[in-house]
């Protein structure tokens, strides 16, 4: 699933703690795997916003013509409106979309 295709919540809501610790048995460490998700998703985001961004970027101008960008404002604007990405982690975790794997621990 694309994250622009998300459906997760753009407002903070209350979620069931037991729904996002069952799967791991401890809350921390679902919000371990949740916290590096969103970490995985920002940096999606965020090289796909600059590479939007630099389509239209001109690189000789001055400062009156870098506040006029209107293609740059609309594009930002739409990311902006984007739930954030521990909302698409969480959402995500409860949808069983989050391959994680335990690591064992050696003596």
């Amino acid at each position: 699933m694309s994250v622009k295709d998300t459906k997760a919540e753009i407002s903070t809501i209350t979620y069931d703690k037991d729904k996002i610790e069952e799967k791991v048995g401890s809350i921390y460490e679902a919000i371990v795997i949740m916290g590096k998700r969103a970490e995985q998703i920002n940096a999606e985001i965020r090289s796909e916003l600059h590479g939007k961004l630099d389509e239209f970027a001109v690189h000789n101008s001055t400062l009156e013509e870098v506040f006029e960008n209107r293609e740059q404002i609309e594009i930002s604007k739409h990311y902006e409106k984007m739930p954030k990405p521990t909302s698409i982690a969480i959402k995500e975790w409860l949808d069983d979309e989050i391959y994680f794997r335990k690591t064992e621990e050696r003596n």
